[in-house]
């Protein structure tokens, strides 16, 4: 099984057994790098699969609960080598498939190859970066795919079906359904229309 098909397995499992599949998401090395793995393996045991959020300087698409965790965990020195170092050695005791989310520019800066083998031999098995549009995503998802890791594509309400339909098809894992226009987090609350726009 190629890592991103651990997500798919694991979301499927809990709709064979009648429920819904629960993604939580933390921002790694959040509220202290110490305990970190800790809260990940709290994290990991209640939910089906793990969003880790990598720490960004100017997380634009997030509200400002995770643009506070990020500054505070990039304060205490989380880096991606940081965090892919503590998944190692924390590899086999977290058995939830994880997803890191990113920004382009620290998978950029990291380097696509080098950045799926870590991913690989850390059990990240998948990518969302939502910056990054899928017509400018080739390298990096052949790269993410030479290791069987996948690139998650997002799509919205205002996604025509046809597109909607070619990043369905080339998401690894799950595809994202963005439910607002605008930051993550905000008290607006969710649209009245979500469940027809989710079937």
């Amino acid at each position: 099984m190629q890592a991103h098909e651990r997500i798919s397995a694991a979301i499927a499992a809990t709709n064979d057994d009648g429920r819904t599949a629960l993604v939580p998401f933390i921002t790694a090395g959040y509220p202290h790098p110490d305990t970190f793995i800790e809260t990940l393996k709290a994290v990991a045991s209640v939910g089906d699969v793990v969003e880790l959020g990598v720490p960004f300087s100017d997380p634009m698409a997030d509200g400002m609960t995770i643009q506070r965790s990020s500054f505070e965990a990039i304060e205490n020195g989380v880096t991606l080598t940081w965090i892919f170092d503590q998944l190692e050695h924390a590899r086999d005791t977290i058995e939830a498939p994880l997803v890191m989310m990113s920004y382009l520019n620290p998978l950029l800066a990291f380097g696509y190859e080098y950045l799926a083998k870590r991913a690989r031999e850390t059990g990240v098995c998948s990518f969302i970066v939502p910056d990054l549009p899928f017509e400018e995503s080739a390298e990096i998802r052949a790269a993410l795919a030479a290791e069987g890791v996948g690139l998650i594509q997002l799509v919205t309400p205002a996604t025509p079906d046809d597109r909607l339909k070619m990043l369905a098809d080339a998401s690894r894992g799950f595809l994202y359904a963005v439910t607002i226009t605008g930051i993550t987090g905000g008290a607006a609350g969710l649209p009245t229309d979500l469940a027809s726009y989710l079937d």
